[in-house]
């Protein structure tokens, strides 16, 4: 009688230990696929001129922009984007760094990209954003007289890392105001993003 008390004992133990188990496990989140249109992010200065003005702050986990000082992921000023993680390069006006976000630029489409290589990213820092500014450098090509028209490079794709360790691809449609099939720098307005992303919000996943 008593070895089947034990035993009985034994198996409520694993059954109960089990369904905590299961109860514990919390449900994978949907991931996130949204445009974002005319995302404002003016600058002042430029051209030899000390550059200035408010970084227009980004955060996933909202799908929206944020003025908050510390929950952002990314920020845009100018042609500049910046990350929520390293240090600041010094530019006036520009947000602390309080995360931990990284960026890299990807070869391919943004449904070819399915995978994080978390080996790849990188922070701003002291001496250039981790997004690399100019020409043909970053996410961006000017191509100067006459059109002076401003345009993102074809097949790059910015795989982000959050602030709090989750993450995202994100592709730049265009600069102008309103995403014109054929933009004019002399008449459609900038700085003005249109962008496509997808948000991986469960911690520890890797893939979109």
């Amino acid at each position: 009688m008593k070895t089947i008390n034990f035993l009985t004992l034994v198996t409520l133990f694993i059954a109960f230990s089990s369904c905590s188990s299961d109860n514990d496990s919390k449900p994978l989140l949907n991931i996130e696929s949204k445009t974002i249109s005319n995302l404002y992010a003016p600058q002042s200065g430029g051209q030899g001129q000390p550059v200035s003005g408010l970084f227009t702050k980004f955060d996933f986990i909202l799908g929206k922009t944020t003025t908050h000082e510390t929950d952002w992921d990314i920020a845009f000023r100018g042609t500049s984007i910046i990350v929520n993680g390293g240090t600041s390069l010094g530019t006036t006006d520009e947000p602390n760094r309080t995360g931990d976000a990284a960026v890299y630029i990807a070869n391919g489409t943004m449904a070819s990209i399915t995978n994080v290589d978390t080996a790849l990213f990188v922070q701003d820092s002291s001496t250039g954003y981790a997004i690399a500014s100019g020409s043909g450098n970053g996410w961006y090509t000017y191509a100067g007289p006459p059109t002076h028209l401003i345009m993102p490079i074809p097949g790059k794709v910015l795989v982000f890392k959050t602030r709090d360790g989750t993450y995202a691809k994100v592709e730049i449609l265009s600069y102008y105001e309103n995403a014109p099939s054929n933009p004019d720098a002399f008449t459609d307005g900038t700085p003005y993003y249109t962008f496509n992303y997808v948000y991986q919000p469960n911690t520890d996943i890797t893939t979109f």
